[in-house]
């Protein structure tokens, strides 16, 4: 099978697409996913570029988020599940042809969403939804940096929904618009000056939730109440037999058509490292076929 593999930390753009063993003799409670779709994000850049030492070993496959059939179980797996279209997270491997994983970590994909939509229901729609929930209902007014992120978009989309006065702003303070008092909260994925600076945007009780380091340096002190948010730490800390139930909303969002992702280019996974090389972000994300599908 087809596998993009990183032998050492690197750019995204320098994966190597090569041919590699299926997964052979698999676990009681393992499956094995055809994967169909795959898809870029920034935590693949900073993954392959080796931030997390501690939990990456080379050679490394990459993708975080996918959508996928089972095609194999273990003993301990109902038959059943062969033929399911599932989401496997949990852990990186997705821009390959085929994924061994633990059937815990396969989330099932509702028959109404398309197979698109649903290779997109994971990193950029939950993390915005879980932080809405957590920090935003609350808020009056909310600043969102990063606005031509899908993740900005997605936030903006959901805080607007619950009728939070919501201001979408660059990567720096520029433009900034005054509002009496402060706003309530910031949603920052980009860290550094940037973020300190809309930080003094808030009120003096305001809260900065940080989720991402688009600028590559830390948030640092800012003046006011900081909430980190990794949507890894609540995915790990969830049980096992909870975790579908965290994606029910999202794939409501989604039948309600919200929650889009602008699509720049669909590439074949021997097209991958050309299509990296030339992506612009903000055009949209990449979508990567491992496999044909219907739907």
């Amino acid at each position: 099978m087809l596998a993009a593999v990183a032998h050492a930390p690197c750019r995204a753009h320098e994966i190597q697409i090569e041919t590699v063993p299926e997964p052979s003799k698999i676990g009681a409670t393992e499956v094995v996913v055809r994967m169909l779709l795959s898809t870029f994000n920034p935590s693949d850049q900073v993954t392959l570029a080796g931030s997390y030492a501690s939990r990456t070993v080379f050679p490394f496959v990459p993708g975080f988020e996918g959508v996928g059939i089972i095609e194999r179980v273990g003993s301990a797996v109902s038959k059943s599940a062969i033929g399911q279209r599932v989401l496997p997270i949990g852990s990186p491997g997705a821009w390959q042809e085929f994924k061994r994983t633990d059937y815990s970590w396969c989330i099932p994909v509702p028959d109404d969403i398309s197979t698109t939509a649903a290779c997109f229901a994971y990193i950029n729609p939950l993390t915005a939804l879980l932080m809405v929930r957590r920090f935003g209902k609350a808020a009056g007014t909310a600043l969102i940096d990063a606005k031509t992120t899908t993740i900005s978009r997605h936030l903006h989309e959901l805080l607007t929904y619950n009728g939070v006065e919501t201001t979408l702003v660059g990567r720096d303070c520029a433009h900034v618009p005054d509002v009496a008092g402060g706003f309530d909260v910031l949603f920052d994925c980009v860290g550094g000056e940037p973020g300190r600076c809309l930080a003094e945007k808030l009120k003096p009780e305001g809260a900065v939730v940080h989720f991402g380091l688009l600028s590559g340096q830390p948030l640092g002190e800012v003046g006011r109440k900081v909430e980190m948010f990794r949507l890894r730490d609540v995915i790990h800390a969830t049980p096992w037999e909870e975790l579908p139930g965290l994606f029910d909303p999202v794939f409501a969002q989604q039948r309600a058509g919200r929650l889009r992702t602008d699509i720049a280019a669909k590439v074949s996974l021997a097209e991958l490292p050309h299509a990296l090389a030339g992506y612009n972000p903000r055009e949209g994300k990449l979508l990567i076929q491992l496999s044909e599908f219907e739907g």
